[in-house]
């Protein structure tokens, strides 16, 4: 049968990869976007199986009308407290009231569950949503995939392509998880197809340690790439701590500080994946971080 599926966020970066996926699937594609935007229309106005609804997330009334009628409901929506916690205790009380048997909250990240408190303030509003997803009578599945592999070439300040150094904070040897955009994407599709899925599915495109990357990287490059400590990982939660107190914007969702958390909850060991499954839905193809950082770091020669 056919699945109707109501995307929340279907016009950012995973939302529109989540959708892409979803459609290469027997769905009825839902896509929730505000008023006055007309973005969601012109990526799939053209496409029959694709529905546009519109609702802002403080009507109730339009979110539940939105919601009627559905299997299952992504979240896909990015940002902080505002979206994360607010919008999104909107679109389940919504999906509650419309009867709608599955959510999917817009995690996608590293295991937020065992964060020390005040080291991640995004993934605690993570966790936070999940408290009330947890006490919501619905089916709910989280889809944890670590890091997005795409970060480590060049966005994510670990890899110094330039100095040739590989910076680590406390061990070298802590497992990273890391899993591309499009295959989170792919996963986030099949879980929402699987009535059956747990509270939590993890996947893990790669899992490399910083040692590993160092050596990954010489081997790309032709160069030597060396291993930096940058510090302890408790070091570095006390840089972002002052990096966030002296912030001009403490709405921007991702700032510089943002990044060090991350990196604390990565190398502490406390995000790190413990229930890894990329077999739950058969064999699949995943994209390592050889991959992602063999165009990136072929230039470097001189």
């Amino acid at each position: 049968m056919t699945t109707t599926v109501l995307v929340a966020g279907a016009t950012g970066d995973i939302g529109s990869r989540i959708s892409r996926e979803l459609l290469s699937h027997d769905v009825q594609l839902r896509v929730l976007t505000r008023p006055g935007s007309s973005t969601a229309a012109k990526l799939f106005g053209d496409d029959a199986r694709v529905e546009v609804v519109t609702a802002d997330y403080a009507d109730h009334d339009a979110l539940v009308a939105a919601a009627s009628g559905v299997d299952v409901v992504v979240s896909a929506l990015s940002g902080i407290r505002p979206v994360i916690v607010d919008a999104q205790r909107a679109l389940l009380a919504a999906a509650v009231a419309a009867g709608v048997p599955r959510f999917l909250p817009s995690d996608y990240s590293a295991d937020y569950r065992r964060l020390t408190p005040g080291t991640n303030r995004n993934l605690e509003l993570r966790r936070e949503f999940a408290a009330d997803l947890d006490a919501a009578p619905i089916q709910a599945t989280s889809v944890l995939n670590g890091m997005f592999t795409e970060l480590l070439a060049g966005q994510a300040p670990m890899i110094l392509r330039d100095r040739k150094r590989v910076l680590f904070w406390s061990s070298a040897d802590q497992m990273l998880d890391v899993t591309t955009k499009d295959d989170t994407a792919r996963t986030v599709a099949l879980v929402a197809l699987d009535s059956d899925a747990p509270r939590v599915v993890e996947v893990a495109g790669d899992r490399i340690t910083a040692r590993q990357v160092a050596e990954l990287a010489s081997e790309l490059s032709g160069e030597t790439f060396k291993l930096q400590w940058a510090g302890t990982t408790r070091t570095l939660s006390a840089m972002a701590a002052v990096g966030r107190r002296l912030s001009r914007d403490p709405d921007e969702t991702f700032p510089a500080w943002q990044g060090m958390q991350y990196f604390v909850s990565m190398f502490s060991g406390e995000g790190e994946l413990r229930h890894v499954d990329n077999e739950r839905y058969g064999r699949q193809t995943w994209t390592t971080a050889r991959d992602i950082l063999k165009p990136w770091l072929s230039g470097t020669r001189a």
